[in-house]
């Protein structure tokens, strides 16, 4: 006998599907719906994702500090982190409008150094609360001004000595004498150097936007006014005695004036044109341009050739006052000039090592 066979059988839904025909669920496969039903209510019902917060941005708390006195002046509040050194300087100018930015000197501990006003508020700070030590500076110029100032005045002091105003001299004396012509000569040069000064100040270097005090171009200006007023007066005097050696000697020192104040000025035009390309990379090289050619042996020929013309001058004019400012130059110059020496061994080492600072062959 055949038996009857289980509608619910696999082979029985096979055939059922075949003709097109929907298939009952099973016992397992309704258990196995009823145990996933359980663990979905179980688990709750589904949330939607929570929208991004915007993370909660950590403002400083900067306390001004009085340096002598150790006394709070105020607390800048609600400083970025972005924030810089210059910008808590005005929030500090508008809490005590009497100190401008440019007079305001911060330090991070009392005996430290001036803190520069591109350092950021962030990279000072180890808390939320910044404590700065506040010094007045006194009053501040612009470098722009500080330079214009102190060379203005050599040039139109030198001219008065030149002209002969009766106030200086004796007009009848002065008609008497004969002017030589290397009395011309050195107008005409001390004129052109500061001149070239000015043209380089407004137009070649470029300054940062800091400040220095006041005072500072009060002694410039005494230092230079005073020594072109002692200067002016020996050469353009109507009992100058002309150089010993006569035009030649004359001839020889303008000339290597003049290609002094040439070489200073493209020297001057290429550090120049180094910074306003960006590239600090590297140390400046020699170009086509001959005068160039000093960077090969020294690290600062711009003071090299400063000390030249003052040399040179000193050469053609033949005076004591002369040689006594440019003897002060040359010092000057020199301590400048070992201070940005060792600046530049620190940012180029393998190309300054075997250079000298200021004068050629001495290291």
């Amino acid at each position: 006998m055949l038996k009857r066979q289980n509608p619910s059988t696999p082979e029985h839904s096979k055939d059922l599907a075949a003709h097109g025909g929907a298939p009952s669920m099973s016992h397992n496969d309704s258990r196995s719906f009823f145990n996933l039903s359980q663990l979905v209510l179980s688990a709750g019902q589904i949330k939607p994702s929570p929208a991004l917060k915007h993370s909660k941005i950590t403002y400083f708390e900067v306390e001004i500090v009085d340096v002598q006195s150790k006394k709070q002046i105020c607390i800048v509040d609600k400083v970025p982190p972005a924030s810089t050194l210059l910008d808590v300087k005005h929030k500090f100018h508008k809490a005590c409008p009497q100190w401008y930015p440019s007079r305001v000197g911060l330090q991070l501990e009392r005996n430290g150094p001036f803190l520069k006003d591109s350092v950021s508020i962030q990279s000072l700070a180890v808390s939320s609360i910044v404590t700065l030590y506040f010094t007045d500076l006194g009053q501040q110029v612009g470098w722009t001004t500080f330079f214009l100032t102190e060379y203005t005045g050599p040039l139109l002091i030198y001219l008065l000595f030149y002209i002969r105003l009766s106030t200086i001299y004796d007009q009848a004396e002065s008609r008497k004498n004969f002017r030589h012509p290397v009395v011309h000569l050195a107008c005409f040069c001390h004129c052109l150097h500061y001149i070239r000064h000015l043209l380089e100040t407004l137009f070649v270097h470029k300054f940062s936007e800091g400040h220095t005090p006041l005072k500072n171009m009060i002694k410039g200006c005494a230092f230079y006014w005073g020594f072109t007023s002692w200067i002016a007066y020996y050469i353009n005097h109507p009992r100058y005695t002309p150089p010993s050696f006569g035009h030649k000697q004359v001839s020889y020192a303008a000339l290597a004036f003049l290609m002094c104040e040439a070489g200073n000025h493209f020297i001057n035009v290429a550090l120049a044109h180094q910074t306003n390309s960006g590239n600090r990379t590297c140390f400046p090289s020699p170009t086509y341009n001959p005068f160039t050619w000093l960077f090969l042996l020294v690290s600062c020929p711009n003071y090299t050739y400063e000390a030249g013309s003052w040399i040179s001058f000193t050469v053609m004019t033949q005076t004591l006052p002369v040689g006594i400012f440019a003897f002060l130059m040359v010092i000057q110059m020199s301590l400048w000039a070992q201070k940005k020496h060792k600046l530049y061994l620190k940012r180029f080492y393998p190309e300054v090592r075997r250079k000298a600072a200021m004068i050629p062959i001495i290291f």
